[in-house]
């Protein structure tokens, strides 16, 4: 029998302030995100971004994107350790839990990086060549939002209490950093689908972020999280072929290059 999700499995009494901090620093990444997105535009591939400023972007962007989804099970991590620690103690666990899990999509920040100057290149050899990237990016997506590794990490996402078992037996002053680590490489697997539309549609694009912001909440704690994320790949492949002949689908292959600080 599968496991109830994550809103069925602990009380909201039990999480609800510490969540609370995570989701409030969840809406002030989304402020710097939208100010920088305003600023610089949305464009193809990394903008003229050099890594560094892309890497910070990036990983402000997954706290926006990432910490309201994460949330409880940060804050379920540090209760299970030690549920009668004070609050102070219960913050520095978390934040080694949230450093770990930030660690681990600073890793995907790399590919990512690597990925849209990739598509940068491609771009200024070949122009034509956009429609034809946009629908094998769509593609890519939806077909790995059907695949068994997507469904084992989502599994994870939506049910970690096994895990959170076998994390109970780390020992160290790094515990903490290697749980969020660990749990966020399961949190890369479940998203980075979700991830590589943002080549098609734009890494600042700030209609596109708040959508899948929206799908990766859902895919996690609703209790039909599991057929929106197959629904969603779906829609993914439905896209893949209208891409070439319908450019409104990818804003970022056909858009010039953003304004603003793009090489900081």
């Amino acid at each position: 029998m599968a496991a109830a999700p994550l809103e069925h499995q602990f009380p909201v009494r039990e999480v609800a302030a510490p969540s609370a901090v995570l989701v409030a620093l969840g809406a002030l990444a989304w402020l710097a995100t939208i100010a920088q997105a305003r600023d610089m535009g949305n464009g193809p591939g990394t903008m003229g971004m050099s890594f560094p400023f892309f890497l910070a972007m990036w990983v402000v962007m997954m706290a926006a994107m990432m910490f309201p989804s994460v949330a409880p099970v940060a804050t379920l991590w540090a209760r299970s350790i030690s549920r009668t620690a004070s609050g102070a103690y219960r913050a520095v666990r978390i934040g080694g839990f949230v450093g770990g899990y930030l660690v681990a999509w600073s890793g995907f920040g790399l590919i990512a990086f690597a990925a849209f100057s990739g598509v940068e290149h491609l771009l200024d050899a070949r122009s034509g060549a956009g429609r034809w990237l946009g629908a094998a990016v769509f593609a890519v997506a939806g077909i790995y939002q059907l695949t068994p590794l997507k469904e084992a990490c989502l599994r994870h996402c939506r049910s970690p209490f096994a895990q959170l078992a076998r994390y109970a037996g780390y020992r160290g002053r790094a515990r903490d950093l290697r749980v969020g680590l660990h749990h966020g490489l399961y949190c890369v697997g479940c998203c980075s689908g979700l991830m590589v539309v943002l080549v098609a549609v734009g890494v600042m694009n700030v209609a596109a972020m708040p959508a899948l912001a929206a799908v990766i909440f859902l895919e996690k704690l609703w209790r039909h999280g599991r057929g929106l994320s197959r629904l969603v790949g779906v829609g993914f492949l439905a896209a893949a072929a209208l891409a070439p002949w319908q450019s409104w689908l990818l804003p970022a292959l056909h858009a010039a290059p953003g304004k603003g600080h793009m090489g900081m």
